[in-house]
């Protein structure tokens, strides 16, 4: 999609630090990281969000969870011991700014619940 920031980190348009990828997934650092590790892993395909996914999107979800876990333990949070956030946001009032399905990886400090 031609006016997606995502679509433009996917096609190297918009410069980002992009920490992993897979064939069908990227995966690159939060501009507003809300911890010491927060990472976008988002699909190579336009999807606008988490409530548009159908059983078409399966092989693509499944490869942004496998995607977080890796970003996880390369970033060195991917134990139990110290642990991670996976976080889907959909529409306005979850604060999603970018329309287009993004699985934030967040960690590297203490959670609280429930999440602000």
């Amino acid at each position: 999609m031609d006016d997606c920031l995502f679509c433009g980190i996917v096609a190297r348009k918009v410069p980002a630090t992009i920490v992993h990828e897979t064939e069908r997934t990227v995966a690159f650092r939060d501009i507003n990281p809300v911890a010491p590790v927060h990472v976008l892993v988002v699909p190579r395909a336009h999807v606008t969000n988490a409530a548009t996914v159908g059983p078409e999107h399966a092989e693509d979800l499944a490869e942004m969870v496998v995607a977080a876990r890796q970003v996880a333990e390369a970033e060195g949070i991917g134990t139990e011991a110290r642990g991670y956030r996976l976080v889907f946001n959909v529409g306005r009032d979850s604060a999603n700014s970018v329309p287009h399905l993004h699985l934030h990886v967040i960690g590297g400090r203490q959670m609280s619940w429930p999440p602000g």
